[in-house]
């Protein structure tokens, strides 16, 4: 079983970049499949970007061009790189991780029910 912790949130500007980091232990990180999910307040949980353990990677269109999701399978950990951030980009972040093995489309990995294992959330505030 894998336990997540998700760090690097913060408070920045428009425009600005962070790089959020998600450290796994307790499994074979290699073999998992990755995910960011995020929430703001009062909205449900959105799916941001996952990159499965094959290498694929999917982005929500809300991110895309301005986020890139990378792994080093050496370190446990998972990044989420964010760029010209935007206020609607405030949320809790989420990492997760899926297990399954075989091939699945995007639709599969957008879905939060897919993933097994969840971290408990990093803060990202972007201001105006």
């Amino acid at each position: 079983q894998v336990q997540l912790v998700e760090s690097g949130g913060g408070l920045v500007q428009a425009g600005a970049s962070l790089r959020l980091s998600c450290a796994a232990s307790g499994g074979t990180f290699s073999t998992y499949s990755m995910g960011w999910f995020r929430q703001a307040p009062g909205k449900d949980r959105e799916f941001v970007v996952a990159l499965t353990r094959y290498g694929y990677t999917y982005y929500a269109d809300s991110v895309k061009g301005r986020f890139t999701i990378s792994r080093d399978n050496a370190k446990n950990t998972v990044y989420l790189q964010m760029n010209s951030l935007k206020p609607e980009d405030t949320a809790v972040y989420y990492c997760a991780a899926d297990s399954a093995i075989g091939y699945r489309s995007g639709s599969y990995y957008s879905t939060g029910a897919t993933y097994g294992y969840w971290g408990r959330g990093t803060q990202v505030t972007v201001s105006s």
